[in-house]
C-alpha cells in the first residue's frame, strides 16, 4: 500500500506540471458526461417518469454509477493499458523487479483527469437528493457510499479480467468494453427497466444490479429488507476472480521477445 501511494504521489506531482492540460482535460471529461445527463434530462421532459422511477431517483441511480466507473477507471487505468505494455516488452522490466507485478501495474498509470466525471456525478447528486422525496437518514448515506465503493471494486474486477485476458491473446478484447463503457451507459437507469432477463444477468453473472439496482430500493423507500447493506460487499467480490484470472495468466505469462 504504501508503494502505491508513492506511486500515486509521483502521478499527482507529475499531472499537476501541465496544470493547463489537466484543466482542460478534466472539463472535457466533464461535459462527455454532461451529454449523457442531457440525454436523461430530454428523455424526462417527454416522460414524467420511467418504469415508475422520477427524474430524481434516476439521477441518484446514474450518478452512484457515475462515480464508481470514474474511480475504477482513475485508480485501475494501468490494467486498461496493459495489452500495450506486453506488445512492447514493458512487461519484462515489472518482472524483474523486486516487487508485485500487479501492483506495479496498477501504480503505472493514474487517471486524475477522470476527476471531471466524478465532479458531474456529484453535482448531480447534490441536485437531485433533497429533490427526490426521500428522507435522507444515517443508514441511507451508509449505504450510498457503499454502493460507490462496492461499484468501483466490481469495475476494477472487470479491468483486472481484461488484463488476465491479455497474457493469452497479447491484445486488448474491445468486446470487453461491454461491461465497463457499456455499463456506465446503461447503468443511467435502474437495471430493472431493461427487463427480467438482463436483471438475472447483472444479478448474477456480472453482479452490477448488487451495487447499482437493490440498495436503490432502499434508498428510494421501495424495499426495507436489511439483506441490500451486504450487497454491495458481494458486488466488490467479483474483483476476486479478475485477481485470480490475473493471477494464471502471469503463471503462463511467455514474452513477446520485443
Amino acid at each position: 500500500m504504501r508503494l502505491y501511494l508513492r506511486f500515486f504521489g509521483i502521478h499527482l506531482r507529475s499531472t499537476m506540471q501541465y496544470k493547463t492540460s489537466f484543466l482542460l482535460t478534466t472539463i472535457g471529461q466533464f461535459l462527455t458526461s454532461f451529454n449523457i445527463f442531457l440525454g436523461i434530462f430530454f428523455m424526462f421532459q417527454r416522460f414524467n417518469k420511467v418504469s415508475g422511477y422520477s427524474y430524481q431517483e434516476v439521477l441518484i441511480c446514474f450518478s452512484v454509477v457515475l462515480m464508481a466507473f470514474s474511480l475504477a477507471e482513475c485508480l485501475f487505468r494501468g490494467m486498461d493499458l496493459f495489452a500495450s505494455m506486453l506488445a512492447d516488452g514493458e512487461f519484462d522490466r515489472i518482472l524483474v523487479r523486486p516487487k508485485s507485478p500487479l501492483l506495479q501495474v496498477l501504480g503505472s498509470k493514474i487517471e486524475f483527469s477522470r476527476i471531471g466525471r466524478m465532479l458531474q456525478a456529484i453535482v448531480m447528486t447534490a441536485y437531485a437528493m433533497p429533490r427526490c422525496g426521500v428522507e435522507w437518514t444515517a443508514d441511507k448515506l451508509f449505504l450510498l457510499i457503499l454502493m460507490i465503493l462496492g461499484g468501483t471494486f466490481l469495475f476494477g474486477g472487470i479491468f483486472l479480467i481484461y488484463a488476465g485476458l491479455c497474457f493469452f491473446t497479447t491484445e486488448g478484447l474491445e468486446f470487453m468494453n461491454i461491461f465497463t463503457d457499456g455499463a456506465r451507459e446503461y447503468g443511467k437507469y435502474p437495471v430493472n427497466v431493461y427487463g427480467k432477463t438482463i436483471l438475472k444477468i447483472t444479478t448474477y453473472l456480472v453482479p452490477f444490479a448488487c451495487f447499482q439496482y437493490y440498495p436503490f430500493l432502499y434508498l428510494t423507500e421501495r424495499t426495507d429488507n436489511m439483506i441490500v447493506f451486504l450487497l454491495p460487499a458481494a458486488a466488490a467480490m467479483f474483483y476476486i476472480p479478475g485477481y485470480l484470472l490475473f493471477r494464471i495468466g502471469l503463471h503462463h505469462y511467455k514474452s513477446t521477445g520485443s
